[in-house]
């Protein structure tokens, strides 16, 4: 099981990652598009330009998600990756519109591309790069179920259908489609699109405090209505901020019990509940039965 300190170790490993991958591939996007004139790698370097600019901001969010609750924030300051997450989503929509539209625009006035072979090569170093990125986010997602990371990870597969696109561009226009490469950029565009809304979908449910999901909340009420002395179990709420979920409900209990059992029957529901789900702040109110 991951502790706390390990998820904010990978947390931050993923990000910084992220920002590292995102600015070597504007280096050689940029030196491959110069080459080329390709409006496909004009759209994959843009891409990555607004990647570089988003990993940053959800550097800088993970690093305050992950600071302790304090006299200000008792709840923790874990909205900030869903905050990253609307920033990440308002990124990918200008990067579609653009891409888009340089898109339409060459599919109308084709342009013969240059030095083909070099964008392809790029492009390959390009994917295998993501690849490995998207793995590793995988991984961190798994671990720590991070909204920021889940967010840049959504991107960077979109930017694995990105490469591959744009390496169909190139091959094809090296046997004359020219207008391979418009269409291409415009389909890219409207994806990119399609990741953004639902990047932005995503962030705006946590930031409104959704219900986890229904199976999860069931199983919930069944862990805790297995404590022998919980006669029944009502007024489930749940939500999630950052890695914490946060979750209150009622246990009703025999009327003739103690206040000190009542007590102790609360913590027995609460540390059942916690070792299922570690990262989760659990509050109990007791009601007589």
């Amino acid at each position: 099981m991951v502790t706390t300190v390990q998820q904010a170790r990978l947390m931050r490993i993923a990000a910084m990652s992220s920002v590292a991958v995102a600015i070597v591939l504007v280096v050689v996007k940029a030196i491959a598009w110069w080459f080329s004139g390709s409006v496909s790698l004009l759209a994959g370097l843009t891409d990555s330009l607004l990647d570089s600019l988003a990993s940053l901001i959800n550097l800088i969010a993970i690093t305050i998600a992950l600071r302790p609750a304090d006299h200000d924030h008792r709840f923790g300051h874990g909205k900030a990756e869903a905050l990253a997450g609307l920033a990440q989503a308002l990124f990918i929509t200008i990067s579609a519109v653009f891409v888009s539209w340089e898109g339409i625009k060459r599919l109308i006035d084709p342009v013969p591309l240059e030095n083909t072979h070099w964008g392809i090569v790029v492009m390959l170093f390009s994917l295998v790069v993501t690849i490995g990125l998207v793995s590793f986010q995988r991984y961190v997602i798994k671990k720590t179920g991070s909204t920021a990371i889940t967010a840049d990870s959504l991107h960077y597969k979109s930017d694995i259908l990105l490469n591959i696109s744009i390496l169909c561009a190139l091959g094809l226009s090296l046997y004359g489609w020219q207008r391979s490469d418009g269409l291409f950029g415009a389909l890219i565009g409207l994806y990119i699109l399609w990741s953004a809304i639902t990047v932005g979908k995503e962030a705006i449910e946590i930031l409104m405090d959704k219900e986890l999901p229904e199976d999860v909340t069931e199983q919930m009420l069944t862990v805790a209505r297995s404590v022998p002395e919980v006669i029944n179990v009502h007024d489930l709420k749940t939500r999630k901020s950052g890695t914490q979920w946060f979750i209150q409900l009622h246990v009703e209990l025999p009327a003739m019990m103690s206040l000190d059992e009542a007590h102790q029957q609360c913590l027995i529901v609460r540390k059942v509940l916690q070792e299922r789900w570690p990262a989760a702040d659990v509050i109990i109110h007791a009601d007589p039965r």
